[in-house]
């Protein structure tokens, strides 16, 4: 992964419980709900016309990094988090006990 900062910034939107970023007008997101510190990512969009730039990855990255922080576990219910996992072998520290990735 590159340390190359996004052009774009990724907000934790705590009142809509996603991560979120505008990339060109366009609302790019990834939600979760939390319950009982594990943080079950269960959505994420990119608009079509805005694939391929990174942009989910960073999303779910920031998730990553802020569920570190506060001690929470990842329950990766979404494809594209599933997706991220199995490429992110540093992220399986924060899958809930027993989840196979």
């Amino acid at each position: 992964m590159s340390d190359e900062k996004p052009a774009f910034e990724v907000r934790h939107n705590t009142a809509a419980s996603r991560f979120e970023a505008t990339v060109a007008g366009l609302l790019c997101r990834a939600d979760y709900r939390l319950i009982d510190g594990v943080m079950r990512m269960h959505h994420t969009e990119v608009p079509a016309e805005l694939e391929s730039r990174g942009i989910a990855s960073e999303l779910v990255r920031a998730a990553f990094a802020y569920a570190e922080a506060n001690g929470l576990k990842v329950l990766p219910a979404c494809s594209y988090v599933r997706v991220y996992v199995k490429r992110h072998p540093e992220t399986h520290a924060l899958l809930p006990d027993g989840f196979r990735v």
